[in-house]
């Protein structure tokens, strides 16, 4: 009886530091999804103190990822865990990754706020990264809810969606390279916003990368270079199967 106890005890303090780590994951979630608001804004606007804030906010996620990856590391080496809980934990290191590499993009948007700011000078409401930033907010808001919830179902959905932000990328590429063909002076400015653009396709390749994590984590399979009907079916319940 007392070893049950001991058991139960050893198996609650367990739970209680996934769970704690998985709440500085959400955190670490929500800072990247407002760096990656507050860029786009800050390019729109021509707002560079809010494009400054951004830049010295990655300071803080580049520290909540070494924290949360030595805590991953440290209840692996302590705890030894094996099936489904080990699968979360390295799912989460490798989300974190992919949560700091956003980060990164988001700073680089950031910083073509600078840039843009001294080429357009109010001349554009900057009508080409509307649709694509939209697309990328609600993909990377959905992923981190994909996180919080374990919800693979979704996860499908969403990777799906990554065609949409590939296809508006290409047409938003199109139509700058037109405008520097037709205007040389447009040139410098247009050669910014594909930076834009380009690291917004990033955000959301990354956003889709947590999705991947959270069906490996419940389902135990790698589906990151699968297509999508490979990819339901794992979910349907005819992958590898949750152990």
């Amino acid at each position: 009886m007392e070893k049950k106890q001991i058991g139960q005890h050893i198996s609650h303090l367990f739970n209680e530091e996934i769970e704690s780590i998985r709440n500085k994951v959400l955190i670490m979630g929500g800072l990247v999804e407002q760096q990656t608001i507050d860029a786009v804004e800050a390019v729109v606007l021509g707002n560079i103190e809010l494009a400054e804030t951004v830049v010295q906010n990655d300071k803080t996620v580049n520290a909540l990822e070494q924290e949360i990856d030595a805590d991953c590391l440290l209840i692996i080496a302590k705890r030894q865990p094996a099936a489904f809980d080990l699968r979360l934990l390295i799912g989460i290191s490798k989300t974190i990754t992919d949560l700091e590499r956003i980060g990164d993009q988001a700073t680089r948007i950031a910083e073509m706020a600078f840039k843009l700011e001294e080429t357009n000078r109010g001349l554009s409401e900057f009508r080409e990264l509307k649709h694509i930033s939209e697309l990328v907010r609600t993909i990377l808001h959905d992923a981190l809810d994909v996180f919080a919830r374990l919800d693979i179902e979704s996860s499908v959905e969403i990777l799906a969606r990554d065609k949409e932000v590939d296809q508006e990328y290409v047409s938003v590429f199109r139509q700058l390279t037109l405008s520097m063909m037709e205007d040389s002076h447009n040139i410098k400015r247009a050669l910014n916003i594909m930076t834009v653009i380009r690291s917004l396709e990033r955000i959301a390749d990354h956003a889709c990368n947590v999705c991947d994590y959270v069906i490996y984590a419940v389902k135990g399979e790698d589906v990151r270079h699968m297509q999508e009907d490979e990819i339901k079916q794992v979910v349907l319940g005819k992958g590898a199967g949750n152990k």
